[in-house]
C-alpha cells in the first residue's frame, strides 16, 4: 500500500481542553453526525504515540502497528526510530489557550523520557480581531515576567499579539512563549521524538478554575503552572516585533481551489518559505492532478475543504475533508482533485 486512511475521531476529552469549541464538530468533522452542541478542542490527526495514537480506519490497527509492518516502507528515514515522530493535530479555541513554553531536546530539566516539542500553525478560520499571543512583548523582562505571575497580573500584557487571517503559518521554536486566542481554528503539525514524551511548561493560565468536567468555576481547581520550568528555557535574546514576525510568519492568504492544483512550502529545513530544523510542512490546493515524488519521510495529508484521490500502486485512497491520510515514505503517489485544500506535514530531514 501507498496510503492509508486514519479514524477521524481522536478526539482528546473536554476536561483535557476545557478552551475548546464546536467548529470541529460543525464544520470539519461535520459528516460524522455528532451533536453540534459537543465540544472538541483537538482532533489528533496523526499521532503515533501511546497516548492518543490513530488508528487506521475501520480497523484497530494503530499507526505504530502500521509502521512495524514494513517500517523501511511506511517511515523511510525514520524507521531506525521504530515509528514517526510527526504529530498532527486540528485545533478549535473558543477561550484562550493557556500561556505555554516548550524546552529544547537539550534542556537539562528533561527526564531521560522526555523531549521538546516543536511546532507550527497554519490557521484556517479566525474571528474578526482574533489572533495568538506569540513571542515576547517590547521591554519584557524577567524581572517584569515573574512579578506579574507571582501577584496574578495580567501576563498576556507581556506578550505579542499578533492578529491573523486564514492562511498565515506560524513556526513555533522552542523557547517561544506562546497562546492560541480564542476565535482561532487552525491546523498544528508538531514533532514528538518517537519513544519519548512531549513536554509543554504552562506560565500562566489567566487566573482561571475549572470543575472536574473541565467547565469554568469559582469553586473549581487551577490547572498546573510549571513557572521555573519556563522562565528558565524562554529565550530571552530572541527578536522581538516586525523582526521576529518575519523569522516566524508567512501570511500565505486564502487557498485557491479552481486554480491548478500546487505545492506551496511553508516550512523546512531548506525552503524558501520559513526555515524549520524539525518540520517540513506545506499547502496543497486547486485541482487537477499532480505527481508526489518518494519523500524519504512519512507525509501526513490533511484535508481542509474538498476530497483528494491519492493513487499509488495500491489503488486509489480517497481523503475527503476533515480527514486526515498518511502516505508512505517510499512511496511514488499522484494526487488529483476537482478542487481541494489540504496540507502535507512530515518531519524534516534526517
Amino acid at each position: 500500500m501507498h496510503a492509508w486512511l486514519l479514524a477521524p475521531d481522536n478526539f482528546t476529552p473536554p476536561a483535557r481542553t476545557p478552551w475548546g469549541g464546536t467548529a470541529i464538530v460543525n464544520h470539519y468533522k461535520r459528516d460524522l453526525g455528532l451533536d453540534p452542541a459537543t465540544r472538541v478542542g483537538e482532533s489528533w490527526e496523526l499521532s503515533a504515540g501511546p497516548e492518543f495514537p490513530s488508528r487506521v480506519a475501520g480497523t484497530d490497527l494503530t499507526l505504530a502497528d502500521l509502521a512495524a509492518r514494513d517500517p523501511a516502507h511506511l517511515l523511510g528515514d525514520e524507521a531506525p526510530r521504530g515509528c514517526t515522530s510527526l504529530l498532527v493535530k486540528l485545533l478549535d479555541a473558543a477561550d484562550n489557550l493557556s500561556v505555554q513554553i516548550h524546552p529544547a531536546d537539550d534542556y537539562a530539566g528533561l527526564a531521560p523520557d522526555e523531549c521538546g516539542k516543536p511546532e507550527s500553525w497554519y490557521v484556517l478560520d479566525a474571528m474578526p480581531g482574533c489572533g495568538l499571543y506569540l513571542g515576547l512583548a517590547d521591554g519584557a523582562t524577567p524581572d517584569l515576567m515573574r512579578e506579574a505571575l507571582r501577584s496574578g497580573g495580567d501576563v498576556s500584557a507581556l506578550l505579542a499579539f499578533v492578529p491573523v487571517a486564514p492562511g498565515d503559518f506560524f513556526v513555533v521554536d522552542a523557547g517561544t512563549a506562546h497562546a492560541i486566542g480564542r476565535g482561532v481554528t487552525l491546523v498544528e503539525p508538531q514533532v514528538v521524538r518517537a519513544g519519548r514524551k512531549g513536554v509543554t511548561y504552562r506560565y500562566w493560565d489567566w487566573n482561571r478554575r475549572y470543575d472536574v468536567r473541565g467547565n469554568p468555576s469559582p469553586d473549581g481547581v487551577s490547572r498546573a503552572l510549571h513557572v521555573e520550568h519556563a522562565l528558565a528555557v524562554t529565550d530571552w535574546q530572541r527578536p522581538r516585533g516586525e523582526q521576529f514576525l518575519r523569522e516566524a510568519r508567512v501570511r500565505a492568504g486564502s487557498a485557491d481551489v479552481s486554480a491548478p492544483l500546487g505545492v506551496r512550502p511553508l516550512c523546512g529545513p531548506t525552503t524558501e518559505a520559513l526555515f524549520s530544523r524539525d518540520l517540513d510542512v506545506a499547502r496543497l490546493a486547486g485541482r487537477g492532478a499532480l505527481a508526489l515524488p518518494a519523500h524519504g519521510r512519512l507525509r501526513a495529508l490533511t484535508v481542509v475543504r474538498g476530497a483528494v484521490e491519492v493513487r499509488g500502486s495500491g489503488g486509489v485512497v480517497t481523503v475527503s475533508g476533515g480527514r486526515t491520510a498518511v502516505i508512505a515514505a517510499r512511496a511514488d503517489v499522484t494526487v488529483a482533485s476537482e478542487g481541494v485544500h489540504a496540507i502535507l506535514s512530515s518531519v524534516a530531514a534526517i
